[in-house]
């Protein structure tokens, strides 16, 4: 199995009928589960959320399982599938020719603007001005990952919010809250939004930890 096909469909998803959690597991478990739902329940309001971004996952329930399936990995393939960049007007396609020497491992060259005193530190350092500027980069971005993180799973959270609370009392403070990761707060302006709809909103902006106290069991 094509790597983006597993990861497609095995990717952490959670399903909604209303303000109800139906189904919590991975994209064709929920897939499956929401179908079912569907036709024992013609009126019923389903939405399907991806754990990892809060965004309505699009399904196609139409036909069998295995049409289903189907459908869902000709998506990952599509997906998995790099976009072929077009030619610019009056060149060809043809792949450049490669020069002589050492390859370049992808180095990219760009201009850098630095005044006189950054670039006396940097040629100071091991390596010279362009491996300390790579160190300093890898570190930045270690150093924001756990930010980036904290604002993906606000972001995420906030998306969920706005598909299944927008209209509910409180929605605007607990949004605030949210972005100031102020948990207490947080909790305070969703008391009355449903049992269901609040634990998912904790548990996409804090982890499972945060809702493993309001979580009800899976039906």
């Amino acid at each position: 199995m094509e790597p983006a096909l597993s990861d497609l469909l095995s990717k952490p998803c959670t399903a909604f009928d209303g303000s109800r959690r139906i189904a919590s597991g991975t994209l064709i478990d929920v897939a499956l589960a929401v179908k079912a739902a569907a036709e024992g329940d013609a009126e019923a309001s389903l939405l399907t959320f991806d754990d990892a971004t809060g965004a309505v996952v699009d399904l196609d329930l139409r036909g069998t399982t295995a049409e289903i399936v189907a459908r869902l990995a000709e998506r990952a393939r599509a997906a998995d599938r790099p976009a072929r960049p077009r030619p610019r007007s009056g060149m060809s396609e043809a792949a450049p020719t490669p020069g002589r020497g050492r390859p370049r491992l992808g180095v990219v060259a760009r201009e850098v603007t630095l005044l006189p005193r950054h670039w006396e530190w940097l040629a100071s350092q091991p390596g010279g001005a362009s491996a300390a500027l790579r160190r300093l980069v890898d570190e930045a971005r270690r150093d924001n990952g756990g930010e980036r993180r904290a604002r993906a799973a606000q972001e995420a959270a906030y998306r969920f919010m706005s598909a299944m609370a927008g209209d509910l009392a409180g929605f605007e403070e607990a949004s605030r809250a949210l972005f100031a990761s102020d948990r207490d707060r947080f909790a305070a302006h969703t008391t009355t939004w449903p049992a269901d709809v609040r634990a998912y909103a904790e548990r996409l902006a804090w982890g499972e930890a945060a809702a493993a106290g309001s979580e009800r069991p899976e039906p």
